[in-house]
């Protein structure tokens, strides 16, 4: 058990660091001041995680309680305003590290969710809402229309990574396989999403508008 628990700590930094650089970026972007930028690292970061601890009963929530959070959000939110040439070297790194951030957290939160013997239903829930609840914060923060609300591929990119990982643990398969699938799963779909503009159906406002008409 201890062994697992270091293991879901080590996704969850992992995605905490991942989601704060985006946040970090974006903020300054943005044209925030430092503090600004710290605050909504810190947020983007720990949002979806917070989250979902308070509903599995993890309480308090390790994103309060626990003083690597915190840290690793910092140094994330120091890195990206100091190292802007090293950053640069990434396509639009917003993205890449919200999509890093997205998988890492969609399967962190299926599996701390089946950790505290959660049914499969409850941790792709708790999956996908780890991983958008961080980036649904930013955009709010950032006065954005969140990404899960428009047509792109996001949310539920979460929620099949989410779903791998389930199927994984049904299935009784090796538990670094399970991480690596789900991961890469979500990781893959959602660049490919962004790269071939995959989108979800919409509806036209122009065509439900009844002025237009």
């Amino acid at each position: 058990m201890d062994k697992l628990h270091a293991v879901y700590t080590f996704i969850d930094l992992a995605g905490t660091f991942a989601f704060a650089i985006s946040g970090a970026v974006a903020a300054k972007e943005k044209g925030l001041d430092i503090f600004g930028i710290l605050v909504v690292a810190f947020t983007v970061a720990c949002g979806g995680g917070m989250m979902r601890d308070v509903f599995i009963g993890a309480i308090p929530p390790a994103g309060l309680s626990d003083w690597r959070y915190l840290f690793v959000s910092i140094v994330a939110a120091i890195i990206t305003m100091s190292l802007d040439s090293f950053l640069k070297l990434f396509n639009r790194p917003v993205l890449l590290f919200d999509a890093l951030g997205l998988s890492l957290f969609a399967v962190s939160g299926a599996e701390k969710a089946l950790a505290f013997s959660h049914n499969n239903e409850v941790a792709v829930l708790l999956g996908m809402i780890t991983a958008v609840g961080g980036g649904v914060i930013r955009d709010i923060f950032l006065n954005r229309i969140p990404v899960i609300f428009e047509k792109e591929i996001y949310a539920s990119a979460a929620l099949l990574g989410a779903g791998v990982v389930v199927a994984g643990h049904y299935w009784k398969l090796p538990n670094n396989w399970i991480f690596l699938a789900g991961f890469l799963f979500c990781f893959v779909i959602r660049l490919l999403a962004l790269k071939l503009h995959w989108e979800l159906p919409s509806f036209s406002k122009e065509k439900n508008d009844p002025v237009n008409k």
